[in-house]
């Protein structure tokens, strides 16, 4: 289960709406590299596959492959706004490690692939 704050939400859903594309959802994935072995990806997508497990989380379609899910199960996103500044805060129970920018991480059973380069 992932879960998405309601102000998380609301912002993913306002950025949802000025795309272009009809049927955009909300994508979540993992990809090898950061600091510690695996870094995040969230983004806007059209395109589904059969490797793809779907949620339907705060009203809005997300979706993540089969392959990431393990990384992901308890994901909990949060949108903080701090002065005139804000962003998307992550908080993963499956994350043993993480980097000081808190956008790699690496669980217990796996360490990805460390870039060769720290953020």
């Amino acid at each position: 289960m992932i879960t998405i704050s309601e102000s998380a939400a609301g912002q993913l859903k306002t950025m949802l709406a000025e795309q272009e594309i009809p049927n955009m959802f909300l994508r979540l994935g993992v990809t090898e590299g950061g600091c510690s072995g695996f870094s995040y990806a969230m983004g806007f997508d059209d395109n589904e596959s059969d490797q793809d497990v779907y949620l339907d989380v705060q009203g809005m379609k997300v979706v993540v492959s089969k392959d990431d899910i393990r990384y992901l199960n308890g994901l909990e996103i949060d949108f903080e706004e701090s002065g005139m500044t804000g962003g998307f805060t992550i908080n993963n129970p499956n994350a043993t490690a993480t980097c000081g920018c808190g956008s790699s991480f690496r669980t217990k059973e796996e360490a990805g692939n460390p870039a060769a380069e720290p953020c």
